[in-house]
């Protein structure tokens, strides 16, 4: 007996996200992190089975956590406000690898990071997340950034993100008092 060949039609994603770094134990970190992922896709995707629009919950929720983690951030970083005690907090070397992040600038101001992989996306591909689903858990997520930077009276400037195809995430964080034009000396006339 022959078997039927399954006629579903293929999508190919536009999400591109693999990992360069095989280190075991930042292996086992990631999937600590997409088992995270998992939780929050499989509490969006029941909730919308139950009638719940997670438009209507989502983000509050995880902005919520994210105050709450801004708070300990701020306390364990030591600098007050500034965006350097927020590095040394939350983005430790062990961070960086683990999202294969390079910090492009830090100062009291400003935290602009790239990530080249994230495993939250990875856990939402894993459990079959449609591009359009990884976007929209992607955007919820960074609610928690969001709250996690209000702490420190900053805002984030989410450029590009690897859940919309790009291929790094990049990240900055800014105050938006601070203008960021570069300084020219004007010349004397």
């Amino acid at each position: 007996m022959g078997r039927k060949k399954n006629k579903k039609k293929e999508t190919v994603s536009i999400v591109k996200n693999e990992a360069r770094l095989k280190n075991p134990i930042i292996v086992a970190i990631r999937e600590q992190l997409e088992h995270r992922a998992i939780w929050m896709y499989v509490l969006v995707t029941e909730a919308e089975k139950h009638g719940l629009d997670p438009d209507e919950y989502a983000a509050d929720a995880i902005r919520r956590v994210g105050v709450y983690q801004g708070a300990i951030f701020k306390e364990r970083g030591g600098k007050g406000n500034s965006f350097k005690g927020l590095k040394k907090a939350l983005f430790s070397v062990f961070a960086q690898m683990v999202f294969e992040m390079k910090i492009r600038r830090v100062d009291d101001d400003h935290l602009d990071i790239d990530f080249h992989y994230c495993p939250l996306v990875k856990g939402w591909q894993k459990m079959g997340a449609t591009d359009e689903q990884i976007s929209k858990l992607c955007s919820y997520a960074m609610c928690g950034d969001r709250g996690i930077i209000s702490q420190f009276g900053g805002e984030l400037d989410l450029q590009t993100t690897i859940a919309d195809g790009d291929d790094i995430c990049k990240i900055r964080f800014v105050r938006p008092e601070v203008d960021t034009t570069p300084n020219v000396k004007k010349r004397k006339s």
